[in-house]
């Protein structure tokens, strides 16, 4: 399958039929993978950089690099539960994509009124502080390199990002070359290239890819110096929030019609999965790329300042104009203790 996914099958299939779950990362050509290969700490779901690798994926990822990171086809999961506590998983197969459905991309916010509520796929031009700690997650895969989103949140050490957990790990392997660029654009890092010193993901995600748990973070390390949210500030959490809630997601869909060099959002009141996850559900057309991608409760357009309450995380293959983000319980709220703690 040419370096896409397979994931353990589960028997008796939920409503009788396969249910594709659409993940919503994007991969690319690679020439040669910079990085060495990670350290993971199988026990606790670290993976620890060694410096001469945060320093080669640094220079790795040049503009050209960057630009070159552009989709393949769409990672499509079969999905299965058992009826148990056993989590979703299902086998990957590569699909080419499909065309976007008439009218399904939302229209630019300069085309509806800025900041229109709700919103399913438009580029933001907000402004305010989620243009700074919001960006693209470049990493190699697979022999590939392969782009998602994150975010900059508050945290003790100042070097925090946040994004899903099949950001920083799949198939049972850390990704390599991993690096946050905070404010991306046009193949721009106007705030630079910050490598992760530590990936993470939840216990759940990191022993069998459940994607109830989707959620990954990076500490990052320090860059000309400086340390992350020094630069580009970062965003409060919440965790236990409930169903039902106003919600923005951002991301840097790459997938078309997309092409991850422009900061799409998304606006709506999200509800709770009702078919196989326990996930937040928003009207949402972000592509390939988004993944990781913050969402937020409590956000202020004037500001550009939220609470990231989940992120980005899959799609069902027959409802192609919803999202769906992992609900951060206490195991997310855990993952960001030890992240910044590290």
């Amino acid at each position: 399958m040419r370096g896409i996914p397979r994931v353990t099958r589960i028997p008796r299939p939920l409503l009788g039929a396969l249910v594709g779950v659409t993940a919503l990362l994007t991969a690319g050509a690679l020439a040669t993978p910079a990085g060495a290969t990670p350290r993971p700490d199988t026990s606790t779901g670290v993976s620890s950089v060694p410096a001469d690798a945060q320093r080669q994926a640094r220079e790795f990822w040049t503009p050209e690099r960057m630009r070159a990171a552009t989709p393949l086809d769409l990672v499509t999961v079969d999905g299965h539960y058992d009826g148990g506590s056993a989590p979703l998983k299902g086998t990957a197969t590569k699909v080419a994509p499909s065309a976007p459905a008439a009218g399904a991309v939302g229209k630019a916010v300069s085309d509806i009124g800025l900041l229109a509520f709700p919103n399913s796929g438009g580029q933001w031009t907000g402004g305010g502080s989620v243009v700074s700690t919001a960006g693209r997650v470049f990493f190699s895969y697979q022999g590939r390199t392969a782009s998602c989103s994150g975010n900059a949140v508050t945290s003790a050490n100042k070097s925090t990002v946040i994004t899903a957990g099949h950001c920083v790990k799949l198939e049972g392997a850390w990704h390599t070359d991993w690096v946050f660029v905070p404010g991306y654009h046009d193949g721009q890092a106007p705030y630079g290239r910050w490598t992760a010193s530590k990936t993470l993901s939840t216990p759940q995600w990191t022993a069998s890819e459940d994607i109830n748990y989707d959620v990954g973070a990076a500490v990052v390390a320090p860059l000309d110096g400086k340390l992350l949210t020094d630069v580009v500030g970062g965003q409060g959490l919440a965790f236990n929030t409930g169903y039902n809630l106003r919600m923005y997601s951002f991301g840097f869909p790459a997938a078309a019609p997309y092409d991850g060099e422009k900061f799409i959002y998304c606006s709506g009141t999200t509800n709770r999965d009702f078919l196989l996850s326990d996930d937040h559900g928003m009207n949402c057309n972000m592509t390939g790329g988004a993944s990781g991608g913050p969402w937020f409760t409590q956000f202020d357009e004037s500001t550009g300042r939220g609470l990231l309450s989940s992120v980005n995380s899959f799609k069902y293959n027959f409802l192609p104009n919803r999202m769906y983000g992992p609900y951060f319980g206490a195991d997310a709220q855990n993952l960001y203790q030890t992240a910044q703690a590290s």
